[in-house]
């Protein structure tokens, strides 16, 4: 009786090591859910300074088709230190991630960012354009 119980049990922690070491593939490397989605957009998207309040002069003109985000600030706007936030499409990521604030003062080179697919197949890249009113 105690060999059987013995091989049941090998045989369970053998079965059990195998399975799980297969990789988790509906998770990503941040740890979010992949799923089915191929759309990717940015639909909105806000500028804010150091006091966490918008220093956008008029709206932000997203264009999905030429993957542009045209933003007007304030005159004097001190930007080397604001975040940007993004609102995208449902499952969506943004590549390179926001963790804070950013420096955004280089004008000459517009700073791009890359919105990934919900089936993290799909990659925009979206040039962010800056102008002062």
């Amino acid at each position: 009786m105690t060999i059987y119980f013995k091989i049941i049990l090998t045989v369970l922690l053998l079965t059990g090591s195998f399975f799980s070491c297969e990789k988790d593939s509906f998770v990503d490397e941040d740890g979010l859910l992949i799923t089915f989605r191929s759309e990717c957009f940015v639909s909105n998207f806000e500028l804010l300074g150091a006091d966490f309040v918008t220093v956008r002069a008029a709206p932000a003109v997203i264009d999905t088709v030429a993957q542009t985000i045209d933003v007007s600030v304030l005159f004097g706007t001190d930007l080397k230190n604001v975040y940007p936030q993004f609102t995208l499409a449902t499952d969506c990521k943004l590549d390179p991630k926001i963790t804070g604030k950013m420096d955004l003062s280089n004008l000459a080179d517009s700073k791009i960012f890359t919105v990934v697919s919900g089936n993290r197949l799909v990659r925009k890249p979206y040039k962010l354009i800056i102008k002062y009113q």
